[in-house]
Formats: structure tokens, sequence, C-alpha cells
């Protein structure tokens, strides 16, 4: 064992060493089977043991359930207080999460980690607010059960019947730092149930009766049980991994198949899955690439069929890169903590073994504490076919080249031999035409350079010349070391040739892959993530793609129309059998094979997205365990990138349905106010009238008429801002600008509002020199009338309300100020929100809708502006506004009449 293989895993050391410097919290879980086993009272008992120790304990929320010797447990440990939260008038005391992140203590007790939270709290789940405690530094310990846990939700409701409703993702549990197992028998829970110890009398004895009965209880503790188990088989690899142990830990069987190209590989993969059956224990299935000048692509296909026959049987598969065999898979096998290694028996001789040692044989002396099984294979079994590998004709090109590099390096050697050059020299330059081939061509065009190198030295170079006789018999050894010399050469230079074709078959994956990924993660739309992912998919395997999506229940073909296989009957069938099944079919596998392409499920996190088919042009290819990996993972990333597209428009949709909702909401509530409160007017000045206008006087009936013309003014306002906003939102507005002159706008805006602006004083100061101004006219005044109605409304009678403008730098400066309380501070710029209504206390008790400023703010910026709102130096606000000038048209020069 070399020593690099005993140093730890760098990237396992990396994680550690990033967790903490990123300091997170840890979280310790005390699991059990069922209520009563003594979780929360072995958690407590564990906090006291460490506040003992020093460390900040405190209680965050514990249960106690009535129980004394729990209670007893928090007496000394500091608690913080519950949270109350009325719900459907019962008030109910939950964790309060704010006041723990505030204390921060070392250590805090959260007790039943899958308790569902009352509605108002900040997390639906105490597990969430768990994961934020430990998000803050801060270690946690919590209880659990084990029918909480997601993934046991339905097995356990077919065991005792009942639907848990309470439960918590596996990865939680998962991702704990610590789990420990509260364990006692069925009988002793039941006791302690009898004796009133768990639940009252009534509630114990319908609990014994269902969910506690002993059945359940077995059941519920195996469960258990297994899950502790898991959870300790991943912690003594985690841990044999940072040790970087050069023997596996037995504390658990782990087995490893060796596969190869042999027929017999069959039955000894299906020998290794009853060993693993038998024993209860994962197991992997390998093979190596040793870079060999046996790893032909026939040998290639029946290794690739063979691992994918081990997929079927459960293993995980892996496909190893090394030039020792045995020593790469001992290093493996160590690395994954086996126990037992299966491996077929070899079909040699005795004197093959003798001269070459078997691959078992290696494996027996340096297996050390790993246990070796070698099991006969039957020779007359047909291995699994996933695909049909054409024959490869064979290529002469190469040893075509060899032969004729030998002839370049002899007419080479003749050159040197003229020159008297010594016969070391000229056997340097075979060598050397030997390195070359065996770097272009591959071991076996090498080992013709090398015996052919041999016999043309010997017929050209060894006396007596031009013959392939030998007078002294010291040549004989010269050939012989010159051959070898060529074998080992060529021999090597085609292992480096193998381990760097390797290298970057890896590194084209991975490029690949990251190509990809980054592509995918750049675009939005899945129009463009489906043309970009066919097109990607298409460039890396060489081969058609189909792409087929589901939209509104159907299975649309969204990519590869153009393609020949798209035609295929089979394939529409087989892409909706796989988008319904999500499994893997069609063209090279057992089911549906009939179908011309390979169709794999586009499955996101939770929805069945479609299913994409592909047809390679190297059939044998895509059935090799790294190319599947490649294609699976290039289509899981495709897959994501859908759904994360689907989700992001499901998303926008759902926040403007839930806007329309708050507009539809908003407008209700303020046109239900505001328009009942001037139709009331209306109709009760009516109903007046009506009643007495013959007993009454002139006087009370003009104030009537006079209130139910301001009223009906005032609901006619109301009425053309909400139809302004419509049109507003809509985008229906168009400007129809034409040149004004400002100082009619104004006019005409006063003339409007004469009755609401009579009990205050209007100033305007516009400069005689102000130049045309190209606005809508009429969308113009209404913000002026907005601006000044809002004036009017939050200012004092008799106050003062000025209307000022001026020009610089082609630009109109208009400002509406008045004299009233102005604006409060940080509100400048809500005030021009849909139905923002400022806090002020209005004079005259009538709050508009809260659209005004809102349309003058979307009327101003249609015109290419800009409306602000400040509180001015001596008090009352100013509204601002800022219009871009433009050159107005020339008048046309009237023409001198003509005299008569």
């Amino acid at each position: 064992m070399k020593t690099d293989d005993l140093r730890p895993d760098p990237d396992l050391l990396l994680s550690q060493v990033l967790a903490e410097q990123t300091r997170r919290g840890r979280l310790k879980i005390f699991f059990g089977y069922a209520a009563g086993v003594g979780k929360t009272f072995a958690m407590l008992t564990a906090a006291r043991r460490e506040s003992e120790q020093g460390i900040d304990v405190v209680i965050g929320y514990v249960e106690p359930h009535g129980r004394p010797e729990t209670t007893a447990l928090t007496e000394g440990i500091e608690s913080i207080s519950t949270r109350p939260i009325e719900y459907r008038g019962v008030t109910l005391q939950e964790f309060d999460l704010d006041a723990a992140l505030r204390r921060k203590p070392q250590l805090l007790l959260v007790d039943e980690l899958a308790h569902t939270n009352a509605p108002g709290s900040r997390h639906a789940k105490r597990w969430q607010d768990v994961l934020e405690l430990l998000d803050a530094g801060i270690d946690v310990y919590s209880t659990l059960n084990v029918q909480h846990i997601e993934s046991l939700n339905d097995v356990i409701a077919s065991i005792t019947g009942v639907t848990v409703r309470e439960t918590l993702p596996d990865a939680v549990l998962e991702n704990a730092d610590e789990l420990e197992l509260i364990d006692i028998t069925p009988e002793e829970l039941r006791e302690r149930l009898q004796a009133g110890k768990i639940y009252l009398a009534p509630q114990a004895e319908r609990a014994i009766q269902s969910f506690f009965q002993k059945t359940n209880l077995i059941a519920l503790r195996e469960l258990s049980l297994r899950q502790t188990a898991n959870r300790i088989r991943r912690d003594v690899d985690q841990a044999h991994l940072q040790r970087a142990a050069a023997e596996p830990w037995l504390t658990n069987e782990r087995l490893l198949v060796c596969v190869g190209p042999s027929p017999t590989s069959a039955k000894v993969l299906r020998s290794a899955k009853r060993l693993a059956s038998s024993l209860d224990a994962p197991w992997l299935a390998v093979s190596i690439d040793s870079g060999s000048s046996s790893s032909t692509q026939q040998n290639r296909a029946q290794v690739s069929a063979h691992l994918r026959f081990a997929e079927q049987l459960g293993a995980e598969t892996h496909m190893l890169v090394g030039q020792d065999v045995a020593e790469t898979i001992l290093r493996f096998a160590r690395q994954r903590n086996v126990s037992k290694i299966v491996i077929g028996k070899p079909a040699q001789s005795t004197w093959q073994r003798w001269w070459n040692k078997s691959l078992v044989d290696r494996l027996l002396e340096t297996s050390g504490e790993i246990d070796i099984y070698v099991i006969r294979g039957d020779e007359h079994e047909q291995p699994p076919k996933l695909a049909t590998v054409p024959a490869q004709s064979f290529d002469r090109r190469p040893y075509g080249i060899a032969l004729l590099v030998v002839a370049i390096c002899t007419v080479v050697s003749l050159l040197f031999d003229w020159f008297n050059l010594a016969e070391a020299n000229l056997i340097m330059i075979y060598l050397l035409g030997t390195v070359f081939v065996a770097t272009r061509y591959g071991r076996g065009p090498a080992i013709l350079a090398s015996f052919a190198g041999v016999l043309a030295f010997d017929f050209c170079f060894v006396p007596p010349a031009w013959t392939f006789a030998v007078s002294d018999t010291q040549y004989l050894l010269t050939f012989a070391v010159m051959l070898s010399v060529g074998l080992l050469v060529s021999r090597l230079t085609n292992q480096v040739r193998q381990q760097l074709q390797a290298a970057q078959e890896r590194e084209r994956r991975t490029h690949a892959l990251y190509r990809l990924t980054r592509q995918l993660a750049e675009a939005n739309g899945t129009e463009f993530l489906v043309n970009m992912a066919g097109w990607q998919l298409q460039e890396i395997f060489r081969a058609q793609v189909l792409i087929y999506l589901r939209e509104e229940g159907q299975l649309v073909l969204r990519y590869g129309a153009s393609t020949a296989i798209a035609s295929d009957a089979p394939n529409p069938v087989v892409a909706a059998w796989v988008t319904e099944h999500q499994q893997i079919a069609g063209w090279g596998t057992d089911t549906l094979p009939n179908a011309t392409a390979l169709f794999l499920p586009l499955f996101g996190t939770t929805n069945n997205l479609g299913a994409l088919g592909i047809r390679t042009m190297d059939v044998g290819r895509i059935q090799e365990p790294e190319e599947r990996r490649l294609l699976e993972s290039c289509v899981t990333q495709f897959a994501l990138a859908v759904e994360r597209d689907q989700l992001a428009l499901a998303a926008h949709e759902a926040e403007l349905r839930v806007e329309a909702e708050e507009l539809r909401n908003s407008l209700l509530s303020s046109v239900s106010h505001d328009l009942r409160t001037p139709l009331a007017a209306i109709a009760g000045a009516g109903t007046t009238l009506l009643a007495a206008q013959e007993s009454m006087n002139r006087e009370t009936k003009k104030e009537l008429l006079e209130s139910i013309v301001d009223e009906s003014q005032r609901l006619a306002r109301l009425v053309e801002n909400l139809l302004d906003m419509t049109r507003l939102e809509s985008g229906q507005l168009q400007l129809h600008p034409q040149w004004h002159v400002l100082e009619e706008l104004v006019g005409s805006a006063l003339a409007r509002l004469s009755k609401p602006l009579s009990n205050h004083s209007i100033q305007v100061k516009l400069p005689s020199d102000l130049p045309l101004i190209s606005v809508d006219g009429l969308l113009f005044e209404q913000v002026l009338v907005n601006l000044l109605e809002n004036a009017a409304r939050y200012t004092p009678p008799q106050t003062s309300i000025t209307i000022q403008a001026s020009f610089i730098c082609h630009e109109l400066k208009l400002q509406i100020s008045d004299a009233g309380p102005g604006i409060p501070a940080g509100q400048e710029e809500k005030l021009f929100e849909k139905f923002y209504q400022a806090p002020q206390k209005i004079p005259d008790g009538h709050r508009g809708v809260g659209l005004g400023l809102a349309i003058c703010q979307a009327i101003v910026t249609a015109h290419h502006g800009k409306i602000t709102a400040r509180n001015a130096p001596g008090g009352g606000a100013v509204f601002e506004i800022r219009l871009p000038l433009t050159k107005p048209p020339e008048t046309p020069t009237p023409l001198p009449k003509r005299a008569d």
C-alpha cells in the first residue's frame, strides 16, 4: 500500500475547515419510537450535565406532559417565556424564536422537533425554527419520534392505522450532528402507560386499545432501531474517511464485486446479489479500465452490459481507472469500507498461474482484513446484452505506417553507418521509431515495429550483411535485449497513452456537464432552455435528440422535429410511457426496445415534465456506465432548469394575481366608503326635498340643492379618478400632445375647482415670457386639478395656495405650494402610491380614495417629466413638476396685402 493512499480525503478536510470557519450550531436529537419512552427526560438529564460543566444552557420550550420527575429536572435551568398566540378563540403558548435569538445561549432545549406552529408564527414548523437557531450558531437539543419522519409516514399508517399529520423532512434527521436512541421494551412502555405516567387514565386506556398495541410498538421499535443503525453506519463511514484507515472497519458488511467482459460475470453478479441479500448489506460493482490492448470496443460493451445488469440487481456501479487492477480494487475497497470482495474464478492453467499470478492470487496476498470470495462462473452463459455493437473491420493502416517507420529508421541508420557510427547508436534509432509508433498508433503496431526493427537491424548491419544469418552468437543477446526493450517501451508508452485518453475523456465529460449547467443557469424561458439543451446534447453525444414536454396534460414535441427519428411511429408512444412511469426505456433497453431512440424521463423535484429521446451514432458508447451517467446528469440538469423556469413563471403569475386581488380589495374597501358617502348625502338631500318641498323655505331648498350638486361633482371626480387609474393600469392611456399656454391650463383648472377653493387664497405667479408647452391638455389639466384639490382638502380654510412657474435650461418647473401641516417625515414618496392616504386630519372630513396623486405621477411620467413632494422651509407642502421644453413651431409671417 502506498503512503499516498493513507492520506485523508482533501475534499472532506476542506469541508471541515469551512464548517469550522463558519460556526454553525450543532443539533442533537433524542430519538424514540413512541411517546413515553423518556426522550424529554433524557434530554433534560443531558442538559443538566452540560450545565454542570459550565455550559450556558437555556430551555427554549419543553413539554413536561404533567410528569413530576420531568418537571423536577427543569428546576434551576433558565427558561425563555413562551409567546401567546390567539387562534380560534384559544390562547396557544408557542416557542418564542426571537427571544431565543436575542438571548443566544450556548445550548438551547427545544422539545418536539416535528411540532406544527400556530398560525401567525414566523415558520410553519418548529424544525424550521431550529434551523434558524443553528444558523445563528446556537447548539440545540431536541426530541423526535420515528412516526414523524416523512418517508415512513405511509409505512407507519399501514401498520398502526393512524396517519400522522406532523412530519419533518428526512434531511433534518440525516443532517443532525448527533442522534441518541432512547429505547425501552414495549412491555415496559405499556406498563408506564397503564400506571398513568404518560396519559391520564381514560386517555391511556384508549391509547392501549389503538396506537399503543403491542404489535404496533414492536414494529415502531424496529423502524427506530433501523433508522439509528443507518445513521451509525454513515457515521462509521465518515470516521473511516477522516482517519484514512489502511484497513476497513468491519462494523457492518459491505460487498464489492469485480466485473469484467467474461460471460461468467453474470453468474458472479447473481451470486453477489444473493450474498448481499442474505447479509442485508449494500454492495458495489466495479470494473477497472487498465488501458491494456485487450480493452477492445467489444470488451468495453460487454463490461457496460454487465454493469447495467448489476444496476438492475440493485448495485452501486463504478468504472475505475488504474494500471494495477488489484491495487486499484483494494484502494477503492478500503476507501468505501468494504468487508468482502467477490470475484470470478480465473480460467488459467497451472503453468500460466506460475508464470503470471492471477488477479485472485494477488487479491488474496494483499487483501489484509478483507475477505475474498471466489465464484466459479458458467462459461456457457450468455451475458446480458443491452445493445448490439457492430463489429469493426480490421484497420491495417497503422501497421503499414509502423513498417514505413521501420523502413525510414533503416535508411537513417544506413546513412549513419556510412559515417561509421557505433551499432549502439543505430539501435537507438530503431527504439526511437518504436516509441513514435507506440505513442501515435497503440500497442499492436508498436509490437510489429519492435520485431521489424530487430529483423531490419539483423539484415542490414549484422555480419554477414544483407542476410539473416548471424556469424557471432553475441548478437543473439543484442537481438533479445533490443526486442525486450522495444516491447517494454511500447507497453509503457501505450499505458501512458491510454491514461491520457482516459483523463481527456473525464475532462470532456466534466467540461460538457459544466458548460451545459452554466448555460442553463443563464437562460430564461422554456423555449430557450429547450433549444439550448437540445443543441448541447447533440454536440456532446454526437446524436439526434428529441425533447417532449407535458403541456396542459398533453405531450408535445418541442425539439427535434426535423430529425430522422422524430417520424418513427413507436417513439411518441415510448415517450408517453417514460413520462408516465418515470423509467428509462426504448432503444438499447429491455423495456419497449422497438423504439429507435433511448428515452429518459424529465423529472423535476415534484413534477413529471416530459421525456428526452436520444440516438447516438456510436451504439455502444451510450451504454457505457460513465457515458450513461453523464447523459442522466445532463438530463437531470435540464429538467431542473425547465422546472425552475416554470416555477418562476408560476410565481410571477401568482404575484400578479395577488397584486390584482390586493388592488381589488383596496378598491372595494375605498369605493365602498367613498361612494357611499356622497350617495348618502345626495339621497338624504333629495329625500328631504321630496318630503318637505311645500313647507321648506327658499334658502333651505337652495342649500340642499347645492349639497346635491357638490356631492355629485365629488362623486363624478371620484369615478373619473377610478376610470383614469384603470386606463393607466391597463396601458390604454394614449397622449395627444398639442401646444398650450400654461396660463390657460391653470385658469381652466381653477375654474373647475371654484367651489372647493372658495375658502382659500389663490396666488398665481406665472412669468409673462413662458414659452408654449407640448402636453395633452385634458390630462395635464387633470394633474393640476388633482394637486389643487389635494391642497384644498388637506389645508385649513383661509390659508393660501400658490401656483408659480419658471423655466431653466430647457425645463419647465411648476410648483403648487400650500400653508397646511405639511407632509409626514419619510412619506414623501409614499404619497404617490395607489390608495395611500396621509394620516393627517382633514378639515372637511372628506377623505379621498388615494388615487389622485398616483394619477398625477403616471400622467407626468408619460410626458417624460417628474413630480416630487417635499415640505416647505416655512411650513406647508410643495409639489413640484418638471417637464422638458421643446422648441415650438415657428409661426409663418403673413404676406403683406396687395394694394388694389
